[in-house]
């Protein structure tokens, strides 16, 4: 858990500092993703693994 969530920090930090909205994307997918997987008792891992993918792909559609 304390990695993922140093991992999610990192790439909150490196989304907020530059203007790519693919990793802003899958920041706050991977945050959400993970939360919901918690709250539902799921596997916060993998909630969080498909929230990142999830909002990078919206991230990217954005950006274009």
């Amino acid at each position: 858990m304390r990695k993922l969530l140093a991992t999610t920090l990192i790439v909150a930090a490196a989304g907020s500092l530059g203007a790519c909205s693919t990793l802003r994307g899958a920041a706050i997918g991977g945050a959400g993703g993970a939360g919901i997987a918690a709250a539902s008792g799921g596997d916060v891992e993998k909630g969080a693994a498909v929230g990142g993918v999830g909002g990078a792909v919206v991230g990217t559609v954005a950006d274009d």
